[in-house]
């Protein structure tokens, strides 16, 4: 009799109730070997694309090699041509025309490539105990002291005064100098050791060390002349010329694999390009989609989306409207009926750190690309929070496609929280939801994510496009 009780309720247990780690263990290992292909491809990109115009300038080449042409306004499309827009050099929006145009909305994923630094300060370089440093402005929200003590390598362009253009990357080819920035010894750090963590380093602390040898002449700042020159000997520029320039210091880490079993990417910049990567590809992929779709790659979001490239600019709202128009539709009415996977990552739950998470309800390694309903702080300040309809149709298509995705919070209530570019999209009338795949040490200078998980947010992304 209680045998017959103990299947009865097993039975209703596997009918009615949601067990998450058992079928996504079993799905993990059915895709990892494909999982593992796909990653190779992503590594290449992760350690070419460090900032966001090195990520705008391969996904350039990597969509005219997939087929896709520059946008010419005024111009008609027709179902299944590739067009892209470029914002500057720092952000993009990718399309595939559909069968049924826009008429009955667009669908979007969304991503952002730009990623926490060290960027410069306007007037940067200067000279103290015969070394040569620049000082800078950490961009984004980091831990400051994961930044010291590591190599850097530096990224951008400089804008002289008669407008030509350098473009600067020193430190990630074999036989490039690195920076730094330097650190205390334990020896000396007595008064460093009894200030709290988020007070043992500030902002003006993260001077990057770039020199330390004086010119060869008699006169004042010699440390610092020296250095002037050989930039000068090398790129043509002056002082002045930092000031119109926006040069990243980055961490100089390739993309490798992570564990015996090489199952993860440990690289910088994961927060947002993993999810850059996988969108992309699933684009490039759909041939024909039933519905527009589009891949939006953003810059600034890890500032709150500002700027003429960040999603508070209306460049992705006029590329949509340019595409209804040129269909005799009004914008309006075309972004009412459209959608949007915000592609954002999310928290990998960490056991070594569990007090800050509610396992319930967090994202695991392995367990597949990640939904948050809602992202934002204390209450869901800042947040979209996606519609029960919307979920519900994202959780059909996926199941329907095979995809294997979990869902989350990032973290416990009150614990503190974060955004995306989900309202910015959320704003224009259109249903959008945070996808996207977890990540170990989020925003630190070196992230560790799961070949498995990437490899579903590719899945996740073309079954979205390619839904009808």
């Amino acid at each position: 009799m209680d045998e017959n009780k103990n299947s009865a309720a097993k039975e209703l247990a596997e009918k009615l109730l949601l067990d998450r780690a058992k079928p996504a263990r079993a799905a993990c290992l059915k895709i990892a070997p494909k999982a593992m292909d796909f990653a190779e491809g992503y590594k290449d990109f992760i350690t070419a694309s460090k900032t966001e115009r090195e990520t705008v300038d391969w996904t350039v080449a990597a969509a005219e090699a997939a087929g896709f042409r520059a946008y010419v306004p005024g111009k008609a499309y027709a179902p299944g041509e590739k067009i892209y827009y470029n914002n500057r050099g720092k952000a993009m929006c990718l399309a595939v025309i559909g069968k049924s145009g826009c008429k009955e909305g667009v669908r979007i994923a969304a991503a952002h490539i730009d990623s926490p630094r060290i960027d410069l300060k306007p007037i940067p370089l200067y000279e103290s105990s015969e070394l040569c440093l620049l000082k800078t402005h950490y961009y984004g929200g980091i831990k400051k002291y994961q930044w010291t003590a590591i190599p850097l390598s530096v990224h951008g362009k400089i804008v002289r005064k008669d407008g030509t253009e350098i473009t600067v990357n020193v430190g990630e080819n074999e036989g490039d100098p690195q920076f730094c920035i330097t650190d205390i010894l334990p020896h000396l750090g007595k008064d460093q050791n009894g200030k709290k963590l988020g007070e043992a380093f500030t902002g003006e602390d993260l001077n990057v060390l770039v020199g330390s040898l004086p010119l060869d002449e008699e006169g004042e700042q010699l440390y610092k002349l020296n250095v002037m020159k050989i930039l000068n000997d090398q790129y043509g520029i002056v002082e002045g010329d930092l000031i119109s320039a926006e040069l990243e210091f980055v961490p100089a880490f390739k993309a490798v694999d992570i564990g015996f079993d090489r199952s993860m990417v440990g690289a910088y910049g994961h927060d947002d390009r993993v999810c850059a990567y996988p969108a992309l590809q699933a684009l490039f992929d759909c041939a024909a989609p039933e519905k527009t779709s589009l891949v939006v790659l953003a810059d600034k979001e890890e500032i709150g989306s500002v700027g003429n490239t960040g999603l508070c600019s209306e460049y992705m709202n006029y590329f949509v409207s340019d595409l209804a128009r040129g269909e005799g539709l009004e914008p309006q009415h075309v972004w009412s009926k459209s959608s949007c996977l915000s592609a954002d990552v999310t928290a990998a739950l960490d056991p070594t750190y569990i007090s800050a998470y509610e396992p319930g309800n967090s994202t695991y390694v392995n367990r597949g690309v990640g939904i948050a309903k809602y992202t934002g702080s204390r209450g869901k300040g800042g947040s979209n929070d996606a519609s029960a309809e919307f979920l519900g149709w994202v959780r059909r298509i996926l199941d329907e496609a095979g995809v294997l995705w979990q869902i989350g919070e990032l973290g416990k209530v009150d614990q503190g929280g974060g955004g995306t570019v989900a309202y910015d999209v959320a704003r224009l009338n259109a249903d959008v939801i945070d996808i996207g795949v977890p990540v170990l040490s989020m925003h630190a200078p070196f992230e560790v994510i799961s070949k498995v998980d990437l490899y579903s947010a590719y899945e996740a992304f073309k079954a979205y496009f390619e839904a009808k």
